[in-house]
């Protein structure tokens, strides 16, 4: 993100953003802040009617957010690696860099500049850049910046006036395509438009930097990885690439870069958003996680599920690895920040090779310092703290992670995948399936003794905690979704109880039942394709209660940060010295 209200591209040589606490200073100065927000495509620029716009903001919204997020800054030891290697990252990080362009415009399809000017004040400006937007993905995707309609579900993905009737009836054989764009042509009529065609200029930047990055990298698979990922950029075939970083073992220096997740389309969830991470691996951890990733194939056999949904056989060749991320741009550093990844989405990837799970451990210990353990210390029973620790946190994560690789992937009618079948909702039931059975495969571990029985109790509570710091995330999270949807399942099920003081305890027992019995209900929708059970889990179940929205102005009262933002780039990193002039 940018640490100017108008360039984000100086991100790469200044610490990234500012604190929000200049909205707390506007208003001791007594400045006043209007807000409200905008939307893609030109039309939602113009003055939209009292019954089409979202009312006015109050003038304090950035003040009342100011503690959101909590500022960290991301820097990683990279002293044991050589000069080249330094001079690789630094390229990493400014190709990297150019997927904030693509998801401003995969975000806003109106004038960044001008939405910026619209902005009363720099805390204005600041959010504005902090969400690529002028909604708050912490709170709803609210609009900030006054007389802006809310957020289209579509984005600029498709033309604003598309029906979803429309879509499925135009006769387009790319339609569903992750890397297509609907268009309208001169007569009206929907086309698709490539993403390498209309994001070519930043597409072929990204591309030379990633060739300059390979001519330094000490590790020729990563070499040869950089240059596969650079063609796919300008081509839209992802699939070689994909295949070619599955087989990466020994490269001390990872990037994920392009079109990856699918969150942003909450039409359909076919279109994929531009992000990327530049990420430094952890040797010695890693060596401790590689190990589980070999029980995939029997654990899907154990699945607390009907046979027919567990059929497919999981990559055997999947691996888990420990890293320290050092930047993250576009999609990747918007809203709440990942903390683990499971790649790539490819299911013919998955099924071939299985996925990578990266665990950035020093995001993890941020997140679980400065926001897990404080909700706890709120909401969860005095006697069962001791059970919240972070190696559980870790584990959970982990878990969740090695858990994309389970279940099914394809319906069982045969007609496609479970993404097509399930459409928007699609990936809160992934998430919901991969923490469900992320936690299933620790109760699984822990009964064979590779894992410790003892501490158990202390992944089911630290895990609950875990519901509660994601809820907050909100419904126009994947993430915050998924976690509504299961701690109301949990809580009918009396996986947990809440005590007159509004504090969370655990029930072993019958968080043990309620883990293998959600479990089998969504391999069962996925499996199924079962778009009308979907739709009806999550318009029942993926929804805050007044109960718990009660519990989570608490931590709002006590000030406890939703989420973390990053002070980050090659000045933070000390490689400023190896930039690439911006002219080349």
């Amino acid at each position: 993100m940018a640490a100017s209200p108008t360039d984000p591209r100086l991100a790469m040589t200044a610490p990234n953003l500012r604190p929000l606490v200049l909205g707390c200073l506007a208003a001791l100065a007594g400045l006043s802040m209007a807000l409200g927000a905008c939307k893609p495509h030109a039309a939602q620029e113009a003055a939209p009617t009292a019954a089409q716009s979202a009312p006015a903001p109050a003038a304090s919204y950035a003040q009342a957010h100011a503690g959101d997020y909590a500022v960290v800054p991301l820097k990683a030891d990279l002293s044991h690696l050589d000069e080249n290697t330094r001079r690789m990252i630094a390229k990493l990080v400014q190709a990297a860099d150019v997927m904030n362009d693509l998801a401003w415009k995969q975000t806003w399809n109106g004038d960044r500049a001008a939405l910026l000017a619209q902005a009363p004040d720099d805390a204005t400006r600041e959010l504005v850049n902090i969400n690529f937007g002028p909604w708050d993905r912490l709170n709803e995707d609210t609009p900030f910046i006054a007389n802006i309609k809310p957020r289209p579900a579509g984005g600029p993905f498709y033309p604003l006036d598309m029906t979803k009737e429309e879509f499925e009836a135009a006769a387009l054989a790319d339609k569903k395509s992750n890397y297509t764009l609907l268009r309208r042509d001169d007569a009206g009529k929907l086309i698709t438009v490539p993403y390498h065609v209309e994001y070519k200029a930043e597409l072929e930047r990204t591309a030379a930097l990633l060739r300059e990055a390979a001519e330094l990298s000490g590790d020729k698979s990563f070499a040869d990885y950089l240059r596969m990922r650079a063609d796919a950029l300008l081509n839209d075939n992802f699939r070689p690439s994909d295949m070619a970083w599955m087989e990466m073992k020994t490269n001390p220096v990872d990037i994920v870069i392009g079109p990856i997740e699918t969150y942003e389309d909450q039409l359909f969830g076919y279109k994929a958003a531009y992000e990327g991470l530049v990420l430094v691996k952890d040797a010695e951890w890693s060596k401790k996680l590689a190990r589980y990733a070999g029980f995939l194939p029997e654990l899907q056999k154990g699945l607390p599920v009907e046979a027919k949904y567990k059929a497919e056989k999981p990559g055997s060749k999947a691996d888990l690895n420990a890293y320290e991320a050092v930047y993250y741009a576009g999609d990747a550093n918007v809203g709440a920040k990942t903390i683990a990844i499971n790649l790539p989405n490819d299911e013919e990837v998955q099924l071939a090779k299985g996925t990578r799970r990266l665990q950035l451990e020093n995001v993890m210990q941020a997140k679980f310092d400065a926001i897990l353990m404080p909700i706890a210390k709120q909401l969860i029973a005095q006697d069962q703290l001791q059970h919240v620790t972070f190696d559980a946190f870790f584990e959970d994560t982990m878990f969740h992670e090695v858990a994309h690789g389970l279940g099914i992937k394809k319906t069982l009618d045969g007609k496609g995948t479970v993404d097509e079948a399930l459409k928007e909702y699609s990936s809160s039931f992934e998430e919901g399936k991969a923490d469900i059975l992320g936690l299933y495969m620790i109760d699984a571990l822990s009964a064979k003794g590779e894992m410790d029985k003892a501490k158990i109790m202390d992944s089911y509570v630290t895990f609950l905690a875990g519901i509660l710091r994601s809820v907050r995330f909100g419904a126009a999270d994947a993430h915050g979704k998924a976690n509504m949807l299961r701690f109301n399942y949990f809580a009918d099920a009396g996986a947990f109880t809440r005590d007159a003081n509004g504090r969370y305890r655990v029930d072993f027992d019958k968080m043990h039942d309620a883990m293998n019995a959600l479990s089998a209900k969504l391999l069962t929708v996925q499996g199924d394709g079962d778009y009308a059970e979907a739709k009806r889990m999550t318009d029942t179940l993926g929804v805050v209660k007044p109960e718990l929205a009660a519990d989570l102005a608490r931590l709002k009262d006590a000030k406890i940060p939703v989420d973390i933002r990053f002070e980050q780039g090659l000045d933070v990193l000390g490689l400023a010295q190896y930039a690439t002039p911006a002219t080349q």
